[in-house]
């Protein structure tokens, strides 16, 4: 007489089917010692009922005016808990994957980053790997749902890659100290500036600005380029380095 699903949220509420034989008429149902609700005679073959409250394996009855059959194991599991995800930031266009640490996965179906949801890979009963889906910019909240339930607590911020439109000023000398101002957009968690692949000192003002002071470089024009946590964003030709005069 198997049951489906064979394990259900330690507080109750699963909807399981029982199939077997010589149904009809079917009065009670019991996981353990307790009675389960919303009992239906679907069929001489089938019957459906939600599972009680319980904890642990317990063997679910089926009793009929011609008795009542052996137990069939059923599983209850507790809701998980979430300690950990790394890394906690990625692209809004989704494709970086996250490990969840935590307990209670092994059951694991889904993980939803805020309305969006994802089907993750079980590791072991303490971890999940999963692929963040694409999102908006910002944080939302990370949820697991298992055969026990769902449990939130961790977030995930979505970070738009960077755009890189003008350099101002756009020229300077070669031995650099230029102070410039970059204007674009997604620059909050910038974390890179470069002039020709030279790292510049910079200080983030704004999601829309960031100066920055140019490093020494070599006569004519470098791309400018803005790294953050979604990416990097190349502006080509965007400073031109100055050559100082000989004599």
């Amino acid at each position: 007489m198997p049951i489906s699903p064979n394990q259900g949220s330690s507080g109750g509420g699963t909807l399981v089917s029982i199939t077997g034989s010589n149904l009809s008429g079917t009065t009670t149902v019991r996981f353990g010692t307790r009675l389960a609700t919303s009992v239906t005679n679907v069929s001489p073959t089938t019957v459906t009922a939600v599972s009680p409250s319980g904890t642990g394996a317990v063997g679910v009855t089926v009793t009929t005016p011609g008795g009542t059959s052996n137990p069939i194991p059923f599983y209850y599991v507790g809701a998980p808990f979430k300690q950990s995800l790394s890394p906690s930031f990625g692209s809004t266009a989704g494709g970086d994957t996250v490990t969840i640490n935590g307990t209670g996965f092994s059951s694991a179906t889904s993980v939803s980053f805020g309305a969006n949801t994802a089907v993750p890979t079980v590791v072991s009963d303490s971890r999940l790997t999963v692929v963040a889906p694409a999102g908006a910019a910002g944080s939302v909240s990370v949820s697991v749902t298992t055969a026990g339930g769902s449990n939130n607590g961790l977030s995930y911020t979505y970070v738009a890659a960077p755009t890189v439109t003008a350099v101002v000023p756009a020229e300077g000398p070669e031995s650099g100290g230029t102070a410039v101002t970059l204007t674009g957009t997604g620059f909050t968690s910038t974390n890179q500036v470069t002039f020709d692949g030279n790292p510049a000192p910079f200080t983030v003002i704004s999601d829309t600005s960031v100066s920055a002071v140019t490093p020494p470089g070599t006569g004519g024009p470098v791309d400018v380029a803005v790294t953050n946590d979604a990416g990097t964003a190349i502006l080509a030709d965007a400073f031109t380095y100055i050559a100082g005069p000989g004599i």
